[in-house]
């Protein structure tokens, strides 16, 4: 099995427009296979829609979650690249609005897909001080601070989050089989959080 480098996923991402995640469970199913790799995030309906991401979205709706108690909501915009599409029955009954903003309220999200390299690099750096802490030798510790890492970007990117009614399907997947069913680029643009007491939303 070839290892799974950073530059393998970049690869991958670059091919398939897939996030770094899914590409790296695909070539982790591969076993570092990158043409295989390819053929599973296809297969996923992932790499069709990956293809469809650097297509514009400026039309969508928003959309709202009141966590029951009334103590937690959330604003939501899902954005698709036509007015005709805002409107039709399918993007706003079936597709990720609603789930998205419910996912979100109850959760550390802070990124719809891409997290920003100075949130990575600290995160990365104060797994690194804990593993040292913890007294593991260097290369033990770089493995650990890896897996760390994997774990937090899961949880505040929240197109790596599992999907809230189906925890085997990641919200990324949720969005390309809407995309695939519609046909346009599906995005996540932005999302705030609001908790009763808090001075600041998200």
């Amino acid at each position: 099995m070839a290892e799974i480098t950073a530059q393998l996923v970049k690869q991958l991402r670059e091919r398939t427009g897939a996030g770094m995640m899914e590409c790296k469970r695909a070539l982790e199913e591969s076993k570092g296979d990158l043409a295989e790799a390819e053929v599973v995030l296809r297969k996923r309906g992932i790499a069709a829609a990956g293809k469809k991401a650097a297509r514009a979205t400026r039309q969508g709706v928003i959309g709202s979650y009141i966590h029951p108690g009334a103590q937690l909501g959330v604003l939501i915009e899902v954005n698709c690249e036509s007015d005709f599409v805002a409107r039709t029955d399918d993007f706003p009954a079936t597709g990720p609005r609603r789930r998205h903003a419910d996912r979100r309220a109850g959760s550390p999200v802070r990124a719809a897909r891409d997290v920003t390299e100075e949130l990575l690099q600290k995160e990365r750096e104060i797994q690194r001080a804990r593993a040292i802490a913890e007294g593991k030798p260097p290369q033990v510790a770089e493995k650990m601070v890896e897996g760390r890492m994997n774990k937090f970007f899961e949880e505040v990117c929240l197109y790596e989050q599992p999907f809230i009614k189906d925890g085997t399907v990641t919200v990324a997947q949720l969005i390309a089989v809407m995309i695939a069913k519609i046909g346009e680029n599906i995005t996540v643009s932005r999302f705030t959080r609001f908790k009763v007491g808090d001075t600041a939303t998200e």
